[in-house]
């Protein structure tokens, strides 16, 4: 096979007909998609209440974005899957999953303690995220277990767990033949790449308290950013526009109308967040193919939500709010 560059091109448009030849496929599907708190109710039941997590699946592998409470179902899915795919330990299939944090904040780990892969002894777990306010995420992520805030410490689950922080100039490759993901320095290594390997690529933001990562996964000629609590900028948000430059969907943060974001007695502008028409901007800036809306308030139901999804489509037509359930086929 001919390899393809690692070099990520700023402003580059992939075409749409542009497939390489991958074995494997490339679906999004939507777990979590509620901000701040969870809300179970009747107001939510068509958006759903769950706070944020996308599952990936892509070139045979299984990734994870953000661990808020959609992860739950998600995690009992998967040992499901691989306890049916075989009659014993030696002939089911490995459970090995790579998890992206994007920001260590409540409502995008909430999840991760009930998260049943890690209690099954032999899951696999790669946990990768950033490096805030000079913590470490493996420390980060053991102090949001301990006693007295949850009866189980991180060394005490089962699961084999490998985690590692993501700096800016790192790539991340997952090979088809390995399901542990290697580091990749882009500012010093090049190396030459299949159709068949996975590539995610990380940008710093800088608009949310305490820093946040946006996702880029890339495979077969096509690509998802995940770019969940961000907030809009005077004439756009130029680099995450160049970062999300010519992806088949961007998934941005849309929590607030416009009213609630300027309003008063109580705006919200400088909480981190963005509006329908902040995300517009980006998918219009980044020439995306799709735009969803995400990390919806949690305050908003159904109906309030269908209205923002009806203002972003004024602006960029093809953009829809997500919801739990929701799939998008890529490959």
């Amino acid at each position: 096979m001919s390899s393809v560059s690692l070099d990520y091109e700023p402003g580059r448009q992939v075409a749409r007909s542009e497939k390489v030849g991958a074995r494997h496929g490339f679906s999004v599907r939507f777990r979590g998609v509620r901000g701040s708190y969870a809300v179970p109710g009747r107001g939510t039941t068509g958006i759903g209440g769950n706070t944020p997590c996308v599952e990936v699946r892509v070139g045979g592998h299984i990734l994870i974005f953000d661990a808020g409470t959609g992860i739950i179902e998600l995690g009992r899915e998967l040992v499901a899957e691989h306890l049916g795919s075989g009659t014993d330990a030696e002939s089911r299939k490995p459970l090995t999953c790579t998890l992206f944090f994007s920001h260590m904040h409540h409502d995008h780990t909430q999840g991760f303690p009930f998260f049943a892969p890690v209690f099954l002894r032999g899951a696999v777990l790669h946990i990768l995220g950033p490096r805030l306010a000079r913590q470490d995420l493996e420390e980060a992520l053991t102090k949001a277990l301990l006693t007295p805030f949850f009866p189980v410490d991180l060394d005490e689950m089962a699961a084999e767990m490998a985690i590692r922080n993501l700096e800016d100039d790192e790539i991340v490759v997952l090979p088809p033949d390995s399901s542990e993901p290697r580091l990749v320095n882009a500012t010093r290594s090049r190396p030459a790449l299949t159709p068949d390997h996975v590539v995610v690529r990380n940008l710093r933001g800088y608009s949310h308290p305490s820093g946040i990562r946006f996702y880029r996964v890339e495979y077969g000629g096509r690509s998802v950013v995940y770019a969940t609590d961000t907030e809009g900028y005077v004439g756009g948000d130029v680099n995450l526009s160049l970062f999300a430059a010519g992806a088949d969907v961007l998934i941005h943060d849309a929590q607030y109308r416009e009213s609630e974001y300027v309003g008063r007695p109580v705006p919200t502008q400088g909480y981190g967040h963005s509006t329908p028409a902040m995300a517009a901007a980006v998918a219009a800036a980044a020439g995306v193919g799709r735009l969803v809306l995400f990390h919806h308030d949690p305050r908003h139901d159904d109906g309030v939500v269908a209205v923002m999804e009806a203002d972003a489509r004024r602006l960029f037509a093809n953009s829809a709010a997500a919801y739990e359930g929701m799939s998008i086929d890529l490959l």
